[in-house]
């Protein structure tokens, strides 16, 4: 552990620091700060903390200790704070863990940081999802478009968001609307579970309840680590609150993600027919209502299916000087890699289930007549 006397790099904390994207945080700033992890449970031996500290965000006491535990062990000036620490849950149903962990859990940490002296930034990392996706024939998304979140998990990034500005006062805030994170073994939810059905020749995934030239922003790992580092760089001569929209420019379409993947798994393009979106919902529904089925797809997403969200990042180009270096659509080649290379190994790094029907996929057997 270091101390604020043997150590005159500025001092950062981590919140969520368990994670995966605390944990390359640490690793791709360690160099030039003290990290803190702030975290329920700690991080993976081996991480780069220089030290961590057990913090429940759903507690107002336990953060509060947590935090003057921080300033005896590390002084009293703090140069950032990276907020990752929130809910989520992809089954749309509501919890009371969104609101005590993101939205009440960012008030309680921000009310907590007044045992320092000086806190110089912080930094929430919100969602690109909370904004109203694009209508046809609409420009691409900017700091200034329309907010609209429609399920669960982006309500509480908004409402998290909303809670920050009103009660940051003197500390300035930076809100990063973050596309969403993948790396070469994939580890994205979204597309783990869309390289599976296509893998697996699900019909599902040769359906789409939508404009199929629509689609998701994407942001590589290390893109978003870069992006944080360069924000905390750039802390001397950011506004009281800036906004900042995070994401690879180009959006692949869903058609355009089909046929790349579908390419490199099976040499050829992959069929997808548009189907309406209320037989579609039906579908969901009725499967997701099956005792032996647990479905990804649920009812409320497709709903959401062809939402468009083509992201401008100038703003981030000229105010944090970051450019995302990677592209999904180069680095699903690796991705692919990876499934063929170790089809058990992919699957247990994107926690997907490996059934008889992924095996026979793995042996490159037929899967006609399993769906």
């Amino acid at each position: 552990m270091s101390s604020p006397e043997s150590s005159a790099h500025p001092l950062v904390l981590v919140t969520g620091c368990a994670g995966r994207v605390g944990v390359a945080l640490a690793k791709g700033v360690a160099d030039t700060y003290r990290i803190v992890g702030l975290d329920i449970r700690p991080p993976e031996p081996g991480a780069p903390y220089d030290d961590f500290v057990e913090c429940d965000l759903t507690d107002m006491d336990k953060t509060r200790s947590a935090l003057r535990e921080v300033r005896e062990r590390h002084g009293p000036r703090v140069a950032g704070v990276a907020h990752l620490a929130a809910y989520s849950d992809f089954s749309g149903e509501p919890s009371p863990l969104y609101e005590e962990v993101t939205v009440k859990g960012s008030e309680r940490l921000l009310e907590a940081l007044d045992c320092f002296e000086a806190v110089e930034q912080f930094m929430f990392t919100s969602s690109l999802l909370v904004m109203h996706p694009v209508e046809e024939g609409e420009g691409p998304l900017r700091e200034d478009s329309a907010t609209e979140a429609t399920w669960e998990y982006p309500r509480s990034k908004l409402k998290a968001e909303e809670t920050l500005k009103e009660r940051h006062g003197d500390i300035p805030l930076v809100l990063l609307r973050i596309a969403d994170v993948y790396d070469e073994a994939c580890h994205s939810i979204q597309l783990g579970q869309h390289i599976r059905r296509i893998y697996e020749k699900d019909l599902e995934s040769h359906v789409f309840p939508g404009d199929k030239g629509h689609g998701q922003p994407f942001l590589h790992l290390e893109d978003l680590v870069s992006c944080i580092r360069t924000t905390l760089e750039a802390r001397a001569r950011l506004e009281g609150q800036e906004l900042f929209l995070i994401s690879e420019p180009r959006v692949l379409s869903h058609q355009e993600l089909q046929d790349r993947i579908g390419t490199l798994i099976y040499g050829g393009e992959w069929t997808t027919l548009r189907v309406p979106k209320p037989v579609a919902k039906a579908g969901a529904w009725v499967r997701d209502k099956l005792p032996w089925e647990d479905p990804f797809i649920k009812p409320y997403m497709v709903d959401i299916a062809d939402d468009h969200y083509p992201v401008e990042i100038q703003r981030a180009r000229e105010k944090l000087h970051w450019e995302p270096e990677y592209r999904l659509y180069d680095v699903l080649e690796e991705m692919i890699a990876f499934l063929s290379q170790d089809p058990i190994a992919f699957y247990q790094a994107n926690n997907l289930e490996w059934t008889g029907k992924a095996a026979r996929a793995a042996e490159g057997e037929s899967l006609a007549g399993d769906d």
